[in-house]
Formats: structure tokens, C-alpha cells, sequence
């Protein structure tokens, strides 16, 4: 159990969290964006997807 705890102690000072948390947002934005600019088509698909699977 120390073990575990000091791994995770370890992994948290290595301060890898900002390259996460930019890659995180950087994909939130880019989903959004293409969101934004393809939601006709994207639920065109969608739909039409679905109608085939009934």
C-alpha cells in the first residue's frame, strides 16, 4: 500500500498536466469548430444512418 501511494504521489510532481489539458482543449475546440460548421451535414448523416439500421 505505501508503494501505490508513493507511485502516486510521484506521478502527480512530474508536471506533465499542462500538455493534457492542452491537448484536451485543443480537441474540444477543434470538435467544436467542425461542429459549427458541418452540423447540416453531420445530421444529414446521422439520419440517415439510423433509417438504415430500422
Amino acid at each position: 500500500m505505501k508503494t501505490l501511494l508513493h507511485r502516486l504521489r510521484a506521478r502527480g510532481q512530474r508536471g506533465d498536466v499542462p500538455g493534457w489539458v492542452l491537448v484536451t482543449v485543443m480537441s474540444a475546440g477543434l470538435v467544436a469548430a467542425l461542429y459549427t460548421l458541418a452540423s447540416d451535414q453531420l445530421t444529414a448523416m446521422l439520419s440517415a444512418a439510423l433509417s438504415k439500421v430500422k
